[in-house]
């Protein structure tokens, strides 16, 4: 972390107390003097917050009075940062008098960034830069954030500096999915979000289709000051970026596709969603782990992966119903996509699971076929669920396909 100007500020007598002791209250507004002076001569000041439409706000403060300081004391007071978040600083500042070098006091603070309608927000990029030094860009430690996009709140795991990777879970599963690119894919700002009704995000009793999570997602780009993002995709994930690309295509600057299919659902494959839905509305998630589990995983890892087994059934289980249900009915009702594949003109890549049973390589090589300048790749040894299955084969492909996404 780097060290800022340190600033000099004198002390005045409405500083003071009727005893002209520094006041306790009025030493807060001193440290938050020299850290607005210190930020500003640095290039990270108030009109760095003010391009980025955002605000630090105090979160929490822990100060140690030493000494006493008097109108006239000049101090010199340092601002070190300490740790960088996705949307919060931690900061350590020490005001020590000139005339002896005493150390008076010292605070500790944890700021929240803030949109104008006070949710957290990404640290302006002038601001995050101050953290490394040099404005050399940073990367933020892993972060799970709560952001609101319209009706419903979304739990997000935000990682990263750099482009943008937008990470969208299948069904019936959660962001966690994703957990080792997420972990593994630097140089890339990688955003897995739990789409309505999954994992730690909101689960209204309605309100689901495809057209709501690819809104939601792009709400979601939005309140993250994203423009444009990679989105990768897996099953259902699929399913929502094929409306993205209906509804928001401009938002996409590359794809991956992951064991999915642009085809609608069949009369018998309707019929089975609605059982689906029926099933977690009146037996709960644990019968839908029970009965999509042995179908979401390949027969290699339900051979050799049991921990890796017992981790989905449990991810399954704790969905919750009203999502469950409603993600059943959306897939029933989403539009057929296969006219849409022709028209793709962004980088992109298809990877399947070898021993996938619900969409397999065949329907893999249909997709790719289908899309203009599309690359397949087919992962050994992993059914449905790549990401978690073959989570270094899959970072791997990702990885070359992000570096050639990068230098286009």
């Amino acid at each position: 972390m780097s060290k800022l100007q340190s600033i000099d500020v004198t002390i005045y007598p409405d500083d003071c107390d009727a005893y002209g002791h520094l006041n306790q209250a009025a030493f807060l507004r001193v440290f938050e003097r020299a850290r607005w002076d210190a930020f500003g001569a640095a290039g990270g000041g108030l009109p760095s917050f003010k391009r980025a439409g955002a605000w630090p706000v105090v979160r929490k403060v822990t100060v140690d009075y030493r000494l006493p300081a008097f109108p006239g004391d000049v101090l010199e007071i340092s601002t070190d940062p300490v740790k960088l978040g996705n949307t919060s600083l931690e900061v350590h500042q020490r005001a020590q008098r000139k005339a002896d070098g005493a150390l008076v006091a010292e605070t500790q603070l944890v700021l929240v960034v803030v949109d104008q309608d006070g949710n957290p927000t990404q640290v302006p990029e002038h601001v995050a830069a101050l953290f490394a030094g040099g404005g050399r860009r940073v990367t933020r430690a892993g972060e799970v954030m709560r952001c609101s996009v319209g009706d419903v709140t979304l739990s997000v795991d935000v990682r990263g500096d750099g482009p943008a990777l937008l990470l969208v879970h299948g069904f019936p599963l959660d962001k966690s999915i994703w957990k080792h690119q997420v972990a593994t894919l630097s140089g890339w700002r990688r955003i897995a979000p739990d789409l309505r009704g999954f994992g730690a995000s909101d689960a209204p009793e309605s309100g689901y289709s495809m057209a709501a999570y690819a809104d939601d997602l792009a709400a979601l780009l939005d309140r993250l000051k994203v423009d444009r993002a990679v989105v990768a995709g897996l099953s259902m994930g699929g399913y929502v970026i094929f409306e993205m690309l209906r509804r928001h295509r401009r938002r996409i600057a590359g794809l991956i596709l992951c064991d999915t299919r642009a085809e609608a659902d069949t009369a018998e494959g309707r019929t089975a969603r609605e059982e689906m839905a029926e099933l977690a509305r009146t037996r709960g998630a644990a019968a839908v782990a029970e009965r999509m589990v042995p179908k979401l995983l390949g027969r290699t890892t339900q051979q050799t992966q049991p921990p890796l087994v017992q981790q989905v059934t449990e991810m399954v289980t704790r969905s919750p119903v009203p999502g469950l249900a409603g993600a059943s009915l959306a897939m029933k009702e989403r539009p057929d996509s296969t006219e849409l594949l022709a028209t793709i003109d962004v980088p992109t890549l298809v990877v399947v699971g070898q021993e996938d049973v619900i969409t397999p390589p065949a329907v893999a090589r249909s997709l790719t076929n289908a899309i203009p300048s599309a690359a397949l790749t087919t992962i050994a040894g992993a059914g449905h669920v790549t990401p978690l299955e073959a989570p270094t084969a899959v970072s791997r492909v990702f990885a070359e396909f992000l570096d050639a996404v990068r230098e286009a």
